[in-house]
């Protein structure tokens, strides 16, 4: 079940690289998020860590739901722009991601003996950071950039959950905070970018 969802996780972040419409996007992070807290309900319930269930709820509540609405009610309230057509071109990024992805695997496999859990979820977090990375780049514009940072974020937490089969609740707590405060910067960006359309 863990291979399962990590494979739809990727597979999700995947598909929101090649997505033109901000709706999709937004659809496509919250799919991201969705399959990242039932990844988190899932390790919690194996492992019998209710921190870990806890911060798989709270995933499943906050990014998987409340912040893809507050971003859709956000991009009608700053009337943002709906057409997303990414910078790079679509068979350059074809080639990318693989590239991205057997380079993490190759730059995972050194560390493959000190993971607790399974060397290959190490390195699709690894990916997914860099996947994530590539969306933020591949915009100009300031919605896929956001949705890219919160997506990087996920990555990371992914990376938690899996190489250490589970984190502590104090570190989980601090991402939620950071998340918050990201929150706070994504609106203040989009108060400066409709200031100066």
């Amino acid at each position: 079940m863990v291979d399962f969802l990590i494979g739809v996780f990727l597979a999700t972040l995947i598909t929101a690289l090649f997505t033109t419409r901000l709706y999709r996007l937004l659809f496509w992070y919250a799919l991201n998020s969705l399959t990242l807290g039932l990844l988190a309900l899932t390790i919690g319930t194996r492992l019998h860590d209710r921190a870990m269930l806890l911060s798989g709820a709270l995933t499943i509540l906050l990014k998987a739901g409340a912040i893809p609405y507050i971003l859709k009610v956000l991009s009608r309230k700053f009337a943002l722009v709906r057409q997303i057509p990414p910078g790079i071109k679509t068979q350059y990024a074809i080639m990318l991601v693989p590239a991205i992805l057997v380079f993490t695997f190759y730059l995972a496999e050194p560390i493959s003996h000190m993971v607790q859990g399974n060397a290959n979820y190490v390195a699709v977090s690894i990916s997914s950071l860099f996947l994530s990375l590539l969306l933020m780049i591949e915009h100009r514009n300031i919605a896929p950039k956001i949705v890219g940072f919160l997506c990087m974020e996920n990555a990371l937490f992914l990376l938690g959950t899996t190489a250490t089969e589970g984190m502590p609740m104090l570190v989980e707590l601090g991402i939620f905070f950071d998340l918050l405060m990201a929150i706070v910067v994504i609106n203040l960006l989009l108060y400066r970018e409709e200031a100066q359309s």
